[in-house]
């Protein structure tokens, strides 16, 4: 069994060489990390093209669903990216939040970083930033955001209890989350688990999907929705790496399921707003200066 560390730095490794693959090498294999398939279709991801504020530059084909769709950004929201690549998802976020809102990408990996800067330096979106760190720890100070995202990221921790308390912080008092993630029905092969590159693609680092919703219930979140699910299936040119003829008839015949599901979930409390004074507090002013009698405004 490799150390939490030890499989960081796995992940780390595999997706500094993801960011210099072509969109089209990565959406045919698991999450850009495993061997491409020789069919021609995307195993994961959803389809972003048609998405107000999509660049197809930032685009890897690395996620596996559309949280931003599903995040009910608003004008002026600050907006955390988690797991942010070459920046595709903060690029869609800040359409959405507009040039009075902000956006900040976290990434671990320091090419994607580098990726995701150019990529909003050549748009001029000044209010698009990119910070290295882990989404364990993340950089950014408590109750920072009004909606945080992630696509297909958390799969890739190995402490995910730890990256859902993260989260809880950074987030505002009735602030939300919308994630894409992949779970599990079901226990996989033991071939797959152990594998490195198939942890590094997403499946091997999956959780049970009740243990996942369980986790975000116990950190204290509220209002926990299910946006979307969909069954995935890996193509038997990949799971012949790992499998052989007969074990790979029984994994696709048996229990076990691999799904991508979009969360949502809210911080309790209330977001701050500037108090509106009631109509009697607006009359009540003899006393002031500049009160209606005065003669002073």
């Amino acid at each position: 069994m490799k150390t939490e560390q030890e499989l960081k730095n796995i992940v780390k490794s595999k997706y500094a060489k993801i960011a210099e693959q072509g969109k089209t090498e990565n959406a045919s294999s698991c999450c850009g990390a495993t061997t491409t398939s020789n069919k021609v279709y995307n195993i994961m991801m959803d389809d972003y093209s048609d998405t107000d504020g999509y660049i197809a530059d930032a685009d890897l084909g690395l996620g596996c669903g559309l949280p931003t769709h599903f995040a009910h950004i608003n004008k002026g929201d600050t907006v955390i990216d988690l797991g942010s690549g070459a920046g595709n998802d903060c690029f869609v976020a800040r359409h959405e939040t507009g040039v009075e809102g902000k956006v900040i990408g976290i990434d671990f990996t320091p090419i994607m970083i580098e990726k995701a800067r150019i990529n909003a330096e050549k748009l001029g979106y000044n209010n698009v930033e990119f910070r290295e760190g882990d989404i364990d720890n993340m950089p950014v100070s408590d109750n920072v955001a009004d909606v945080i995202v992630s696509n297909c990221v958390l799969n890739l921790v190995p402490d995910k209890q730890k990256v859902i308390k993260e989260i809880y912080r950074v987030l505002k008092p009735g602030g939300h989350f919308s994630i894409s993630d992949i779970v599990l029905v079901g226990n996989l092969p033991e071939a797959l688990k152990e594998d490195a590159e198939m942890y590094a693609g997403c499946v091997a680092g999956a959780i049970q999907k009740t243990d996942y919703l369980q986790q975000i219930n116990n950190a204290g979140f509220l209002n926990l929705k299910m946006q979307k699910e969909k069954p995935i299936t890996i193509p038997d040119d990949i799971l012949s790496k790992y499998l052989s003829k007969d074990m790979i008839k029984e994994f696709n015949t048996n229990s076990t399921g691999i799904f991508s599901i979009t969360v949502y979930a809210e911080k309790p409390g209330t977001k701050n707003t500037k108090p509106k004074l009631k109509l009697a507090e607006l009359q009540d002013n003899s006393d002031s200066c500049c009160s209606p009698n005065s003669g002073c405004c």
